[in-house]
């Protein structure tokens, strides 16, 4: 059976991506990613479960709690990495 729809990139990877590559002390890396990825939040900065990134439109459920959690960890993760270089 097929399914409708289309998938898109799952945005809570993406922020932990940038947790992973701030806690590897990759932090031009964890920058650039984070940046990007915040690029898909709407006005108002909340974030959906999915982005197209094809059709820059927010996909699946919104706005997306675990987003927004997986954000905040890797917001952390790159504040406390750049107060251990400092």
């Amino acid at each position: 059976m097929e399914m409708e729809g289309k998938e898109g990139v799952f945005l809570a990877c993406s922020f932990w991506l940038v947790e992973c590559l701030a806690r590897q002390d990759r932090l031009d890396e964890a920058h650039e990613v984070f940046r990007r990825v915040l690029a898909t939040g709407n006005d108002v900065g909340l974030f959906s479960e999915e982005y197209d990134t094809e059709a820059r439109e927010m996909l699946g459920n919104f706005p997306q709690s675990l987003t927004h959690l997986s954000l905040i960890a890797a917001a952390v993760a790159l504040s406390d990495m750049e107060r251990k270089g400092s």
